[in-house]
């Protein structure tokens, strides 16, 4: 699987993505991750990518050519499944939109930045905008990373245990029930019998109890749907 970011700040996903699971998913060929700097794609001399809005207001938009430029180049290179555009106003991420994506080939991540971009890229290019909840950040980098590492991580092959994605949060509108590890008791603070039984189907019968119970409580909107 491949995803092209585009971005003003490719510095920003350096680190998510030299890292632990994502960087062990490059090293391995399963997946590749590929970061273009908008800013080598615009004729302006100081290399500037955005200009004031047409209508007046705050803030600066970024320009069409730039962007237009770099997307060309890289649709004339390959097909893409995806061209995504993340913005606050998008549909919000969840589990099973990082379930459909991790099914996909080419993934093409647009970041915006300052007061937003100009919205004929929205129109002519963008098939899919994702937002990664009701907020504002200052760019679409990081939502750009927190949409990449959903996804990489359900690729099969990526885990080293593949079953471990299947039990996580939101697979299958639960939450995880809660876990632990040795030692079975610390000053006091003792982990459940049943897990301790060896009796699978009792485990898996708690897990599953406390996890509708876990969901009941803190997101019972997931069980509304």
């Amino acid at each position: 699987m491949r995803f092209d970011i585009i971005t003003v700040l490719p510095g920003l996903l350096e680190s998510p993505f030299a890292h632990s699971i994502l960087q062990r998913a490059q090293n391995k060929g399963i997946v590749e991750i590929h970061v273009h700097n908008l800013r080598n794609y615009t004729d302006n001399k100081h290399k500037n990518v955005d200009d004031y809005p047409y209508g007046g207001g705050s803030g600066m938009v970024m320009q069409i050519g730039p962007f237009a430029a770099c997307i060309d180049k890289l649709k004339a290179e390959r097909a893409y499944d995806e061209v995504i555009f993340l913005s606050p106003d998008g549909k919000t991420l969840n589990q099973e939109m990082a379930n459909e994506l991790s099914g996909k080939g080419n993934l093409l991540l647009l970041c915006g930045h300052y007061k937003g971009i100009d919205q004929r890229i929205r129109d002519i290019y963008v098939t899919r905008e994702i937002s990664i909840g009701d907020y504002v950040l200052s760019g679409g980098e990081l939502a750009a990373a927190v949409v990449v590492d959903a996804v990489v991580r359900l690729i099969p092959g990526v885990l080293s245990d593949e079953t471990s994605a299947l039990s996580d949060s939101f697979q299958g509108d639960l939450l995880d029930a809660p876990v632990y590890t040795r030692p079975a008791d610390w000053n006091g603070y003792k982990v459940p019998d049943v897990l301790l039984s060896g009796h699978q189907a009792q485990i898996d019968n708690w897990r599953y109890e406390q996890a509708l119970e876990r969901t009941r409580q803190r997101r019972p909107d997931l069980l509304d749907d």
